[in-house]
């Protein structure tokens, strides 16, 4: 058996994109850590191949050593985990030396979110920011409100909600058909806010003699001028940061993923069971959605600390 194989990993990530759908953003993250750890390899002469399980911990106490927080230790302890499942699937190594490694651990941080009231105070500077404009100004202002309502209304992932395309508008208008992570579909419904707010969006270079036309004419539903074609990631954040700020919010509270949060919280709040928000966020596992209820019990154990007559005698 040959020491290493150069390829290895090109072959591990040409898998991940045509067997699971992996993105291009999930792609560049296992390439760079398991880059990382071929590097390492390489300086402790030896190849991928030829790792033993001593070679992982001494990979994990090297990332201990050089700072890395445990989350990011245990991101590439997964990475290399999956690389040494896809060699010894494909006859390349014997069995998988990363197995039996202890990922470190982990607290589990609870998701931070904005209350109902924080929400509210950011959309109606959305829609205030509409105002008195025209032109390329209004565009951007009619079009950051839009992907607000629906970020919320829907609990997309931002990466998703960016790059809809605009097919997504054939069908039942109340909905959306939305691919996630692995090459998933799955409904999202579109409340009245939501609808209302793409609509006005949608309207704009309705008339062909209308400036706005030629740029909202493309396959993408939130086209701009960028390399991808559509709204950026990071555009739309610092869109949010300023919005957060004009709503006197704490900008560093406010994120796209935050509403995401917010979403999924609101909804276990007021009732909803956890597979049905599990559905609506895409999450292939349900204890990945499970970190809402802990929100919820943290809110509820507050409640009782701060409200039961007990609570306070005990004080």
């Amino acid at each position: 058996m040959t020491a290493t194989n150069p390829h290895d990993i090109a072959n591990f990530l040409e898998m991940l994109a045509s067997e699971r759908g992996a993105s291009h953003n999930t792609l560049d993250a296992y390439r760079r850590d398991l880059e990382d750890f071929s590097a390492f390899m390489i300086d402790h002469a030896t190849g991928l191949r030829m790792a033993v399980r001593n070679d992982i911990a001494a990979y994990l106490e090297h990332l201990g050593r050089a700072g890395l927080a445990p989350a990011s230790r245990a991101r590439r302890l997964s990475a290399v985990r999956q690389l040494y499942k896809f060699l010894e699937a494909e006859g390349a190594v014997d069995d998988n030396p990363a197995s039996g490694a202890k990922a470190p651990k982990l607290g589990r941080p609870l998701p931070k979110i904005l209350s109902v009231v924080e929400v509210d105070r950011l959309m109606q500077t959305a829609t205030a920011a509409t105002e008195g404009k025209n032109g390329r100004e209004l565009a951007r202002a009619v079009r950051f409100h839009a992907l607000l309502e629906l970020l919320y209304a829907t609990g997309m992932r931002v990466s998703e909600l960016v790059s809809l395309p605009r097919s997504v508008l054939n069908g039942d208008p109340r909905v959306f058909t939305i691919k996630g992570k692995g090459g998933r579909e799955r409904l999202v419904p579109l409340n009245t806010a939501a609808r209302k707010a793409l609509d006005r969006y949608l309207s704009l270079g309705s008339s062909p003699n209308d400036q706005l036309a030629p740029m909202l004419a493309t396959r993408w539903l939130f086209p701009s001028r960028g390399a991808d074609g559509h709204v950026t990631r990071q555009a739309f954040a610092l869109d949010l940061k300023a919005c957060a700020e004009a709503a006197s919010l704490d900008a560093e509270r406010v994120s796209p993923h935050v509403l995401r949060h917010a979403f999924a919280s609101h909804l276990l709040d007021r009732g909803a069971d956890l597979r049905t928000v599990q559905q609506l966020l895409g999450h292939a596992d349900v204890s990945t959605t499970e970190i809402y209820t802990h929100v919820l019990e943290e809110r509820l154990k507050k409640i009782v600390f701060e409200h039961h007559p007990l609570a306070k005698r005990d004080r």
